[in-house]
Order: C-alpha cells, then structure tokens, then sequence
C-alpha cells in the first residue's frame, strides 16, 4: 500500500436494480424495497485505485451515516477496517480499497487462514406458490446451484410447495425451509416437520417456531432427523449452546461481528448460514469471509439471483453449488459502471406500498382478507388467530382492478382483517 495512501472522497450512488420478473411479482407484497441498492464509490489520492460497496437501504445490517463519510473522508482506509459503525456499504468499499492498494484479495485482510477456495451458495426466494417456486427451482438448476432456501408460510401448503420442488429437481438438489417462526410452537411444528422429514431433498429447518422457546426446540430436536437453525443471539448463544437449542446458526451483520459469531459457532463445532443480501458486490464479500471461517458450511444467502442484473461486468463463477472465491485485488470483481449509469434513481430512495388485497383461502371456503403483509397479516398469524399450517391452503393476490367491490373490501381489510365464507 503506498506509504501516504488517503481517501479523496466517498460518493453515494442509489440505484433501482431491477428484480426478474418472477420475483419482482412475489416479492411485491412484502420486500419490494430491496431493489433500492446504495453504491458507495471510494476515491483515493492513488491512481486507479477505487473502492466499491453496496447497502441494500431497506435490507441491512447498517446504513451507512453522514458522520462516518465524514469521518473517513482524507483519512487512511486501513485505519478504518473492522469497523462495524460505518454501515454496510461504507465498510464494503474500504475492503475493497485496501486489498487494491495492497494486490489482495480482501480475505487476506482478516487475518486468517483460508480454509476453502469454493463456497457453497443457495438460491432463495419470498413465499411464492408451488408453480413458482418450481420454475425457481429449474432455473436455480440452470445456473449451477443445488440448494435451494425458501421461505414458509401459514398461507401456503408447505406438502404442496416441497412436493412441486422435488418433482422438478434431481434427488441431490437441498432444499432449506425457514418459518420465520410461524410455526409459533413444538405442538404445531412437530408433526410439520416430521411428515417434511420424508422427503430426501430436505436439508435444514430454520427459525420453526419462536426462536426464544427454548425447550420446544429441544423438543423438536428430539422428533425430526433435520438440523435446526436460529438466528445467532436469540436467545443468547451461551443458552444455544448450553441447552443444546440448535444444531447451527444464521450468521448476519458487519464484517467484525460476522468474524466473532463465526469464531465461536467454530469453537462449539456449530456450522452456520452466512446471510448478507445484495447483488454481486455484497455476494463477492460473503464468499471472502465464507473463505476463511471454517463453519460456513451451509449454503450462503445472498439473495442474487433476485436481481436481474448482479452489477458486475462479468458474473461470479457458480457450478456444483458453489461459488469460487475471487482471487483478484480487493473484492476480485468488476463494476459494471454502465449499469450504475443505467439504474441511478433521485430522492426520495423508497417506493410506496404496493395496493395488494391478499385473501388467504383454507379448504371449506374459509377465506381471511388482508390489505397488507406487514404488519397486519404476519401480526394476525404470529398470534395464532389463524391455523399455523393446513393443508391445502393458498394465497389469493389481487391488485387495484378499479373496481368498487375491490375499493370497498381492500378498505375494510385496511381497518382490520375481514373474514368470509365461500
């Protein structure tokens, strides 16, 4: 690294990155605003030598502050790494900036040795019907994965969405399943799992039920043949490990944390699921540290293949369920400066909420009517006022069709769930 190397200026740069036309329809209801991506671009007073990160706004672990721009503007990017406060993309751009000016790929830069030159990725998707996630499944196939992580609903039938997967898929394709919670509790989630455990393809049960519930998921440890995971830190990792909660984690956050949630889910022989959503930048940086801590042995959670175009000017090498870790200076990748071109948006950096009437519909004609997902339906579920999983239920997603029938329903359901009989 030169002797006297400083940071000239820091440059935000929102983007609008599209979502394929799959996801963009289902992840409308509820995550519409991951597209917004936030590019941080670092400029140093040493020639060619540009740093990049990203923060998706709606989806990180930290924004990055006006405070922390400033506070890093004319100084040392190496003074700054590991430093979780400066937010996501701000931290991004400093690896990156650094592992340029030294000829080093960033995992060289934690100060660890490499255990793998390839990571093992997973495709993921928001709760979509059986149909859905089938397509998902094959074109997942398509572009090299084998693991595929979903996520489960009370308003879709969980036997319809595996089976729909499994039949599309060859019997080595994994897929991971996270509730979220939903389950609420070991009465309602352990004949779930045990009629899921049934299917070979299934890998790993996440967060079933409420991940304080201690005792019920040693209970359901005690009844499926699948691992559990948790969140890391709820509850507390001595009690995870102590009480025997868990059988591995969801590791999430800034570099510095990531590095010790890593280092003691290692020390307790626990593997984990690195989770940092975004496009290729943010994809690039989880397969760096994924280089060097020894539990990331479940399949990464980006969430790409959400995006319809991962920023890079060439895409990241995925083939067999693993992505290889670049090898070049700093992140090892190329920005695609005509896509940030291409995709810049202007303030405000937020949409408005889409106007979708959701009517959950159970066998019998029974129907819950919703005019949101969050926080009115997910409340209404988390409660356990509405059946925590049955078979053959389904979602109905209806937008604006101008009509006074919608208009006045969509109204009712916005001052509290509306049910009905059909």
């Amino acid at each position: 690294m030169p002797a006297k190397l400083r940071i000239n200026d820091v440059e935000r740069i929102a983007l609008d990155v599209p979502f394929t036309p799959r996801c963009q329809e289902w992840n409308a209801r509820e995550v519409w605003q991951w597209r917004i991506s936030e590019v941080i671009r670092i400029t140093t007073d040493a020639p060619g030598i540009v740093g990049y990160g990203e923060t998706i706004l709606h989806y990180t672990w930290g924004r990055v502050p006006d405070e922390a721009i400033e506070r890093v503007r004319g100084g040392n990017p190496a003074d700054f790494l590991g430093d979780d406060s400066l937010g996501a993309g701000l931290q991004m751009a400093l690896y990156d900036v650094v592992g340029k000016a030294l000829g080093v790929p960033v995992y060289r830069l934690f100060n660890l040795p490499r255990v793998r030159q390839w990571c093992p990725i997973s495709w993921w998707n928001i709760d979509m019907p059986p149909e859905a996630f089938a397509e998902e499944a094959q074109e997942a196939l398509a572009q090299g994965y084998t693991s595929y992580k979903i996520k489960a609903r009370p308003w879709w039938d969980i036997y319809a969405q595996v089976e729909a997967i499994a039949a599309v898929t060859p019997p080595h394709f994994r897929l991971d399943i996270d509730w979220n919670d939903m389950l609420l509790n070991a009465g309602n989630a352990a004949p779930v799992l045990t009629e899921l455990d049934k299917e070979a393809r299934i890998a790993i049960y996440e967060s079933p039920i409420l991940q304080r519930d201690v005792e019920g998921h040693r209970q359901l440890r005690q009844k499926t043949t699948r691992p559990l995971a948790l969140h890391f830190g709820n509850p507390p990792f001595p009690t995870a490990v102590r009480d025997e909660v868990c059988d591995g984690f969801v590791v999430a956050g800034g570099a510095a944390s990531i590095l010790r949630q890593g280092a003691l889910a290692a020390a307790f022989e626990k593997p984990f699921w690195l989770q940092m959503v975004g496009t290729g930048l943010t994809t690039a940086l989880s397969l760096h540290l994924g280089a060097v801590l020894p539990g990331a042995q479940w399949p990464a959670v980006n969430c790409v293949n959400n995006y319809a175009d991962d920023l890079l000017t060439t895409p990241l090498t995925v083939t067999g369920g693993y992505a290889r870790v670049p090898e070049g200076p700093g992140l090892g990748i190329e920005i695609d400066e005509g896509a940030l071109a291409r995709y810049r948006m202007e303030p405000p950096f937020e949409f408005p909420k889409p106007r979708l009437l959701q009517s959950v519909v159970w066998p019998g004609g029974r129907v819950m009517h919703y005019a949101n997902m969050r926080p009115q339906m997910w409340a209404d579920f988390l409660a356990g006022n509405q059946p925590a999983q049955e078979r053959g239920v389904t979602l109905e997603v209806r937008s604006d069709d101008g009509s006074k029938e919608w208009a006045d329903l969509y109204a009712r359901a916005e001052q509290a769930p509306v049910r009905d009989q059909r």
